[in-house]
C-alpha cells in the first residue's frame, strides 16, 4: 500500500507531495510520491492531506472513560476518592470492558496508535482483551493498591502481585506483540513499601516489562508521602526501586532541584499531562527544565474525568502554550518539541523500538489527516498546524502495525456505534462506594 500526501516523517522532516510505502507491519520506503510510484507501480494508493506517525499517549486511563464529566471542578484527592475510585469500584467485568473499548475507540479515532494505560484493580484482563480486539498498540497494567483504598479496591499485597504475574504470563507480548505489560502501582499514597518493592522485583523477572505509576502530581500527595516516609516522593520511589530506564512516572509537577537531578541520573521517563494538571489545578510541570536536563518527557491525556478528552492534538497545543506562559518565553516548547513528545519520546516511554517516526524499516503506525477546513486555511506550516490547529476529529485514517483501524473516518476493527450505545446505557451507581472511599482518603 502507498499512502501519499504531505509526509511529516519526524519533527525535522517534512516531504511535500511525499509518500509512505507499507509492506505488512513495516514501512518499506518513505520519499517523494513520484519516485515511489515508479518503484512500486502495482501498489494500491491512498491519498491524504497530511501523513504523520501514529501518536503515543504516554499516560492514560482508558477504563475511566465512563466517568467523563462526573468530577469537574475538583482537586486531585477529592476527585480521586469521591468520584473516580468509587466509579472504578462499581464497574462489573462487562462494564470495565466497555469502558476500555470506549477509551481505545476515542484514541484510534483521534490519531493515538499507542497508549501507556493505567487500568484499575479489578477486571484488568477485560481491558487487555479489549485492546487486542480493537487493534491499538499498548502497554497496560493492573493497578496495585494495598493501603488507603476503598474496600472494593483494597487488595492483599501478595495476592495483587500474584495476579499481576498471571497477567504478565498471559498478555505480555500478546496480539503479535502489540500489547505489553507494565507493573502499575497507583501511587505511593495507596501502596505500601512491600507493594512498591514487590513491583520492582516482579518487573525485573521479565524482559521488557515496565513500571508505570503516578508521582508528585499534587502537593497534598507529596505531604502525605513525606509524613509516611520522611522523604520527598521521588526519593522515596528511588529508595524502593521505582526509578530507572524502565520506569514511567506520570505528572512530576512538584519536584525540587535534587529530585530532577535524580530523574536525569537514573534515566527515568516522565509523562506530562497538561490538560489534566490545569483542570485539577495541580500546577505546571517544569517540562522545559526536564528536557534541558536530558530527561525523556512524553505527553499524555490522563483520564476522561480530568480532561475530558483523549484528543492528542489538544495535549500538544496545551503543552506548548502552558510552558510559554509559565516561563514567559515565547520560544519555549516550540511545535517541534511537542511533536517529539507525542511521537518519538512517547515511543521511548512505551518501550517499543522503531516507533514514533515514518522511516524505512520502522513500524507501520500511520495517521492521515484532512486539512480541507477553514481552520487549516491557509496552511503555511504543516507541523505548526498539527500542534496548534489540528483536532482529533480531523483524523480520517489510522493504521497500527500495518492494519487499517480507521478508514475514511470510520472504525473498521469493531462496531463503534454498538460500543457507544452500550456505554451510554451504563448507570454509574457510586453512592454505596463513596463512604468507603472517603474513609480511605488521606
Amino acid at each position: 500500500m502507498i499512502l501519499s500526501g504531505t509526509v511529516i516523517a519526524d519533527s525535522e522532516t517534512v516531504i511535500e507531495n511525499g509518500a509512505v510505502v507499507v509492506d505488512g507491519s513495516r514501512i518499506d520506503a518513505v520519499g517523494r510520491r513520484d519516485d515511489l510510484r515508479d518503484r512500486y507501480p502495482d501498489r494500491e494508493e491512498r491519498r491524504y492531506d497530511i501523513l504523520l506517525p501514529g501518536l503515543v499517549g504516554g499516560h492514560l486511563h482508558s477504563v475511566q472513560s465512563l466517568g467523563r464529566g462526573i468530577a469537574d471542578d475538583s482537586e486531585l484527592l477529592e476527585w480521586l476518592f469521591e468520584y473516580v475510585l468509587p466509579m472504578e469500584a462499581s464497574l462489573s467485568p462487562e462494564e470495565m470492558e466497555i469502558a476500555a473499548k470506549l477509551g481505545y475507540l476515542e484514541m484510534i479515532e483521534s490519531g493515538t496508535t499507542t497508549c501507556v494505560d493505567h487500568l484499575s484493580v479489578n477486571h484488568a484482563e477485560r481491558a487487555f482483551e479489549a485492546a487486542g480486539e480493537i487493534g491499538i498498540r499498548g502497554v497496560l497494567g493492573k493497578v496495585l493498591m494495598d493501603q488507603r483504598s476503598p474496600d472494593a479496591l483494597l487488595e492483599d499485597t501478595d495476592e495483587a502481585l500474584a495476579e499481576s504475574r498471571e497477567l504478565i504470563e498471559e498478555y505480555h507480548g500478546a496480539f503479535d506483540d502489540r500489547i505489553r505489560y507494565a507493573v502499575t502501582p497507583r501511587f505511593a499514597v495507596s501502596c505500601s513499601e512491600a507493594c512498591l518493592r514487590g513491583a520492582r522485583e516482579l518487573a525485573d523477572e521479565y524482559d521488557g516489562v515496565r513500571i508505570h505509576t503516578h508521582a508528585s502530581e499534587n502537593r497534598g500527595e507529596i505531604e502525605t508521602v513525606e509524613e509516611d516516609t520522611g522523604m520527598r516522593n521521588i526519593y522515596w520511589l528511588d529508595e524502593v526501586g521505582l526509578t530507572g530506564e524502565d520506569v514511567v512516572l506520570a505528572h512530576c509537577v512538584w519536584t525540587d532541584e535534587s529530585e530532577r537531578e535524580l530523574l536525569a541520573e537514573t534515566g527515568t521517563h516522565v509523562t506530562h499531562c497538561p490538560s489534566s494538571n490545569m483542570k485539577l489545578a495541580s500546577g505546571v510541570a517544569p517540562v522545559v527544565d526536564y528536557i534541558e536536563r536530558g530527561i525523556n518527557v512524553a505527553l499524555g491525556n490522563d483520564g476522561p474525568p480530568c480532561n475530558n478528552t483523549l484528543d492528542p492534538f489538544t495535549e500538544m497545543r496545551q503543552g506548548s502554550l502552558l510552558q510559554k506562559v509559565d516561563t514567559l518565553d515565547p520560544v519555549a516548547a516550540p511545535a517541534a518539541t511537542l511533536f517529539e513528545m507525542a511521537t518519538i519520546n512517547g515511543a521511548k516511554v512505551a518501550g517499543f523500538d522503531r516507533l514514533g517516526a515514518l522511516h524505512e524499516g520502522w513500524r507501520a503506525d500511520v495517521v492521515g489527516l484532512d486539512t480541507d477546513l477553514t481552520r487549516a486555511t491557509p496552511l503555511h506550516d504543516p507541523l505548526s498546524h498539527l500542534v496548534f490547529g489540528a483536532h482529533g476529529d480531523d483524523v480520517v485514517f489510522t493504521m497500527v502495525d500495518g492494519n487499517v483501524l480507521v478508514d475514511d473516518g470510520e472504525v473498521t476493527s469493531v462496531d463503534a456505534d454498538a460500543i457507544r450505545e452500550q456505554a451510554s446505557e451504563i448507570d454509574l451507581s457510586l453512592e454505596e462506594y463513596r463512604e468507603s472511599a472517603a474513609e480511605a482518603q488521606p
